[in-house]
């Protein structure tokens, strides 16, 4: 067990390049900083990666120690407790998939949330253009695009002229654009 002053002593020594001073320091505080890092997280793999960063950080900010500001012991632990904190705070990355349900969903033919939503915002806009059109342009469209009829059979279903057909259908494709245009 190493007393501050020596702690202190190791921690300017670190501040120097002195790596072996750091492996001192390493051996004489990681029991104790990996106890309070267990405490924190609860779990001894974390702790373990949490630890190896804290002593990435201690070696890094060795200089900026002020041994009277704290004791080095006390120092070294608010970077852990601090790091601890930071990690429980994350977005939780690690998922248990022990019945493969997780990659099954994710392969999934349903849309994600995201492009439910932004199908159903095309789709309300669409919905709000097309009751702008005129009737017989709204009915040619709709006839058109949802039955997947051709210009001939809208022609024949709605017992008009092909010409005229084709011209509510163009002319209500170009209000329909320009009203979806204003809408984004």
């Amino acid at each position: 067990m190493h007393t501050p002053d020596s702690l202190a002593t190791l921690l300017a020594a670190c501040s120097q390049g002195d790596r072996s001073a750091f492996a001192r320091l390493y051996e004489g505080t990681s029991a104790q900083l990996f106890g309070v890092a267990v405490r924190i997280l609860r779990r001894e793999d974390w702790a373990e990666e949490v630890l190896q960063d804290c002593y990435v950080s201690i070696w890094n900010h060795a200089r900026s120690y002020r041994p009277g500001l704290s004791a080095p012991m006390t120092w070294m632990t608010s970077i852990v407790r601090n790091r601890c904190l930071d990690w429980l705070r994350r977005p939780s990355l690690e998922t248990i998939d022990e019945d493969g349900k997780l990659i099954e969903n994710a392969m999934s033919d349903t849309p994600d949330p995201l492009a439910e939503l932004e199908r159903r915002a095309d789709a309300s806009a669409i919905a709000r253009c097309l009751q702008a059109l005129e009737a017989r342009q709204r009915q040619a469209i709709a006839l058109a695009f949802y039955d997947g009829l051709s210009h001939s059979e809208l022609a024949s279903h709605m017992r008009q002229p092909l010409g005229t057909v084709k011209t509510w259908v163009r002319r209500g494709l170009i209000r329909l654009k320009a009203c979806l245009e204003q809408g984004a």
